[in-house]
């Protein structure tokens, strides 16, 4: 009989938590009120887009009044950049960033350049981290904002945002990080990181797709997205998505209560990945800090070995995972994050991401090692 199906792409989309559909659910069937409308229907439908702005705040250690609904971590992360510069370019016209953004800030950087704007985008280590040190000697008198990543999205690295959130502070400078990744997996405390924007998105955190949040503290300057109405503050003007608005709450309020427990469970899974693999195959890498990660993401370079046909291989066995950002999929260039490390390209075109969550098992562990050290074997035997 066939094996069962293993999942392990969970940096690019998880599966919604069994509260977050329940929750949802009455806002497709009964409560279809425009949150708009002053009606009963309506009522109930604004009542559940506050309740969900209160979770998703509470998650973050933030004001209620500072979270904005999205389409998700892109639109968030475009809103960031875009609406900050638009807002303060009368004060300067430079951004510092890094070189292993998402594309979502790295394009969008790149169209301001293109417009005028000069960008600082800076390296990082061996280990995928960025010298807050470096950060510091990036900013200058026009430099309006910083945008650094909370967690890389392919090796799951953790950068030390309060670290760089202070210098910032000092500097005067507006500072964004993309939390995409973090926000679910570990906890994110506004306050703690000293950030003034943050971007987040359900579906990285068993919430449902099309829906995320972008947190602005209050104060800073950051122009209006969308026109056409007073939602969100009149910020982003569209009727609320309410069935997604009210799951992204749910799903923020079950990510905060339980992180303790799926820390442990899931490192516990990606140390015996780890460890199985390297154990059993010469010439194999772990990319990025040791420590230092998301505890559900493991990314290893195979000596010798193609990652795509790895993961093609893993896709006939029924074990989902991926070869890096699943926004850069299709994409024949290695990874820009694992060059920006110091890899080389046939060393970055190697790379395999497996990212777990608490709903993977220690039985599909064991069965995801013996598979990739049986298919990178006969790879190597047939170069």
């Amino acid at each position: 009989m066939p094996q069962p199906r293993i999942y392990m792409d969970n940096a690019a989309t998880t599966a919604l938590r069994p509260e977050v559909v329940q929750a949802m659910l009455p806002y497709w069937t009964e409560r279809i009120g425009n949150p708009s409308a002053i009606h009963r229907f309506g009522r109930e439908a604004r009542r559940a887009v506050e309740d969900a702005r209160r979770q998703t705040a509470a998650a973050l250690n933030a004001d209620a009044r500072e979270i904005f609904f999205t389409s998700g971590g892109t639109e968030s992360d475009n809103w960031a950049i875009r609406g900050v510069c638009e807002a303060l370019q009368d004060k300067g016209r430079h951004v510092v960033t890094t070189q292993i953004e998402h594309p979502a800030v790295l394009q969008t950087c790149a169209e301001l350049e293109r417009c005028g704007w000069r960008i600082t985008r800076l390296p990082v280590n061996g280990d995928c981290l960025v010298d807050p040190s470096d950060v510091q000697k990036a900013i200058r008198d026009d430099t309006v904002l910083i945008s650094v990543m909370t967690a890389n999205n392919e090796t799951g690295v953790l950068q030390p945002i309060a670290d760089i959130g202070r210098i910032a502070r000092d500097a005067g400078v507006c500072f964004h990080t993309d939390a995409v990744q973090a926000v679910g997996e570990i906890p994110v405390d506004v306050e703690a990181l000293n950030v003034d924007l943050l971007s987040l998105s359900g579906h990285k955190l068993h919430g449902p797709k099309g829906v995320g949040a972008l947190y602005v503290r209050k104060g800073v300057r950051l122009r209006n997205l969308i026109l056409g109405g007073e939602q969100e503050h009149g910020r982003r003007a569209g009727t609320e998505n309410v069935p997604a608005i009210v799951g992204l709450g749910v799903a923020m309020e079950c990510a905060a209560r339980d992180w303790p427990i799926h820390n442990r469970q899931v490192s516990a899974l990606s140390r015996r990945l780890v460890q199985g693999v390297q154990s059993a195959l010469p010439g194999v890498r772990l990319n990025g800090h040791a420590t230092l990660r998301l505890p559900g993401n493991v990314n290893l370079s195979a000596e010798g070995v193609q990652g795509e046909a790895l993961l093609m291989r893993l896709d006939l066995e029924g074990v989902a995972a991926s070869s890096g950002s699943a926004c850069a999929s299709g994409s024949p260039e290695p990874s820009h994050v694992l060059l920006a490390m110091g890899l080389t390209p046939d060393e970055a075109r190697a790379s395999l991401r497996l990212s777990l969550s608490d709903e993977n098992t220690l039985e599909e562990v064991e069965r995801v090692v013996a598979l990739i050290v049986s298919i990178v074997q006969d790879l190597r035997r047939a170069r």
